[in-house]
Order: structure tokens, then sequence, then C-alpha cells
């Protein structure tokens, strides 16, 4: 890993955390919540394509906590997401 590579690295995480505490912040603003699912999704796919596609890292623990976290945190989002759904309805429901 050269220095541009980790900054990029860097920067991305940055971005990714910014997202998701944004979210986490207004958690029922629908566009907000699929961008962050969506960098979830980012995380889980270049973590595995590092390890089983270029096989530049190797499945250590550094590696399968991310892994991990964006794997439970994309489960748990899509369960939140039913939720979401049945809100934006209701809401639809009480407004007619």
């Amino acid at each position: 890993v050269n220095g541009l590579q980790a900054r990029t690295f860097g920067i991305w995480t940055l971005l990714s955390s910014v997202i998701r505490c944004l979210c986490a912040i207004d958690i029922r603003n629908r566009t907000l919540y699929y961008i962050t699912l969506f960098t979830f999704f980012l995380a889980l796919v270049h973590f595995l394509s590092e390890v089983f596609i270029y096989h530049t890292a190797a499945l250590t623990i550094g590696v399968m906590a991310p892994l991990m976290v964006a794997s439970f945190s994309i489960l748990g989002m899509l369960i939140g997401l039913q939720y979401l759904e049945v809100e934006a309805l209701s809401q639809n429901k009480k407004k007619n």
C-alpha cells in the first residue's frame, strides 16, 4: 500500500461513516436510508473481492470484522426497511 491508496481508503471510510451518522440522525429519510444501505453493500463487495478475487487480503480477523459488520448491518437495515415502508404507508393513510 502506498500513501495515495491509504489516503483514498481513509477518505472513503470517512465518507461512509458520515453518511451512516447522518442516517442515524434522520432514519426516516428514505433516500439517505438507501444510500447508507448501499455503503454497506459496497464495503461487503470490496472486502469479499479483495479476499476471493484479487487475493490481496487474507481471511484474518482484520478482514472478517468489516465483513461481519457489513453483513449484519445489511441484514438489520433490510429488516428495518420493512418498518420504514409500513410507516410511510400509515403516514399516507393519515393524510387521506
